[in-house]
C-alpha cells in the first residue's frame, strides 16, 4: 500500500502552550511541544559556539491500551533511544549556529500508539520547533527562523508480502521487515533504520522501500507547510 494513513497537526489548542501540536498519523496521536532555555547549552556546543537542539520520547501509561510503567527520556532503552532519533532528526532541520547560545527542547509524549510513533513525533516535533521560532522571532530572540530543511519521517516494511507505507501496528507487528526513514526535503537521508524478521529483504526491495519513503515524505512535508501557513508562518 502506497499510501500514508490520514494525518493532522493540531495546533492553537492550549492557551497557556502556544507552541503545542498533536500530530495524528492514523490512530497514533503524540502532543508535541517545544521550548527554550535562554544562554544555556551543553559543554560541547560552548567552545563551538552552538546552539543546542534536542528531543525528549515519553509513552503515556495507557498509550497502548493497556497500562506500561511510565518511560523516562533519561531511562535506558526504547525510550533514550528514541529521543536520541528525534533530536539527531531535528538538528538536521535547523541551523544550530543561529540557534546560540540557547537550548531548544521538544518533548514528544504518545498518548495513543497504534505504530509509527517514533515517525509521528519527529514529524509532530519538527511542526512545534518551527511555531517555537516564529514566536521568537516575534520575540525578537532571533532575526528569523533557523531553517536549514525541511524533515520528515515514515515508516515502510514488507507485510504479507507486500510493501506498505506507515504501518501501523498490526501490520509492523507481522511484518517482515521494517524500516524507519528520516529525509530531509531535498530528498537526502538523515537516519535509516531497519531489519528483517523471517525473511531477509533483497537490495532490490530496500531500494523499492526507500522510494516509497520518499514519496511519503513528500505527502508529510507537505502537510507540515499546510499547518504552519495555517498559523501564518512564513518559511
Amino acid at each position: 500500500m502506497n499510501k500514508i494513513r490520514p494525518i493532522k497537526f493540531e495546533t492553537g489548542f492550549l492557551k497557556k502552550v502556544p507552541t503545542a501540536v498533536m500530530v495524528s498519523m492514523g490512530e497514533t496521536k503524540v502532543l508535541c511541544v517545544a521550548a527554550i532555555e535562554k544562554n544555556k547549552v551543553p559543554p560541547h556546543c560552548e567552545d563551538d559556539g552552538i546552539g543546542w537542539l534536542s528531543g525528549e520520547y515519553g509513552f503515556l501509561p495507557n498509550a497502548g491500551g493497556e497500562r506500561t510503567s511510565r518511560q523516562r527520556a533519561n531511562s535506558a532503552g526504547r525510550t533514550k533511544e528514541i529521543s536520541r532519533i528525534i533530536g539527531r532528526s531535528l538538528r538536521a532541520a535547523f541551523d544550530l549556529k543561529k540557534i546560540a547560545p540557547h537550548t531548544v527542547t521538544v518533548d514528544c509524549d504518545v498518548i495513543q500508539a497504534d505504530g509509527g510513533t517514533r515517525t509521528a513525533a519527529i514529524n509532530g516535533g519538527f511542526v512545534a520547533a518551527t511555531i517555537l521560532f516564529d514566536k521568537l522571532v516575534k520575540e525578537g530572540v532571533y532575526q528569523r527562523i533557523p531553517l536549514k530543511n525541511f524533515i520528515a519521517a515514515v515508516s515502510v516494511g514488507i507485510a504479507g508480502g507486500k510493501k506498505v507505507l506507515d504501518l501501523s501496528a498490526k501490520e509492523d507487528n507481522n511484518a517482515d521487515s521494517d524500516i524507519n526513514v528520516v529525509m530531509t526535503a531535498s530528498g537526502k537521508y538523515v537516519e535509516v533504520q531497519g531489519s528483517a524478521e523471517g525473511r531477509a529483504f533483497s537490495k532490490a526491495e530496500f531500494a523499492s522501500l526507500l522510494n516509497m519513503a520518499s514519496s511519503g515524505v513528500r505527502k508529510i512535508i507537505a502537510a507540515q507547510k499546510r499547518a504552519l501557513k495555517f498559523r501564518g508562518i512564513k518559511f
